[in-house]
């Protein structure tokens, strides 16, 4: 990544360049695994089927819909930071760690794949904190604080589907 050859102005926000780079380096992983859960969960909302049908149908709507906002305000942090954010399919494949998944699961499985995948953007963003506190990055650290707690409450929501 290159701010230089994306802004013609340099960023002056008191955070030096290189940290800024491993900041926007951080945060392009937590748009990659955002993105890919955003893209899994449509893909079981459109797909899901079973007695669980109506209640999961709209559980799922909703969290990608509240994904589709969010990743929008990543990747806005990523330029605000002064780096060109990845928005392609491919450099998101090479970034997330979230494991893509061939043909349609079952609901149920479909439920544990999709904790698993909110725990993961909890993770990737965790990995970042004690950056983002040296680094004196309160805007980032506090969306993704505001990340966790949302990716947290929805995998504790999804887990409580599959008890009993």
């Amino acid at each position: 990544m290159s701010a230089q050859s994306q802004n013609p102005i340099s960023v002056n926000i008191g955070i030096d360049d290189s940290t800024r780079e491993e900041i926007a380096q951080g945060l392009s992983r937590v748009l990659a695994d955002s993105y890919t859960l955003y893209l899994k969960t449509h893909n079981f909302h459109w797909n899901v089927t079973g007695p669980l049908f109506s209640t999961l149908h709209l559980m799922f709507e909703e969290q990608y819909q509240e994904l589709a906002l969010a990743v929008d305000e990543i990747a806005e942090r990523i330029r605000a930071l002064g780096f060109p954010a990845p928005a392609t399919y491919a450099k998101f494949s090479s970034l997330t760690s979230i494991e893509d998944n061939e043909g349609i699961p079952e609901a149920k499985e479909m439920i544990r794949l999709l904790v698993q995948g909110q725990e993961t953007v909890v993770r990737t963003s965790r990995e970042m904190l004690s950056l983002l506190e040296e680094a004196n990055d309160q805007p980032t650290l506090d969306l993704l604080t505001k990340r966790m707690q949302i990716h947290e409450k929805n995998a504790w929501m999804l887990r409580s589907m599959l008890a009993g």
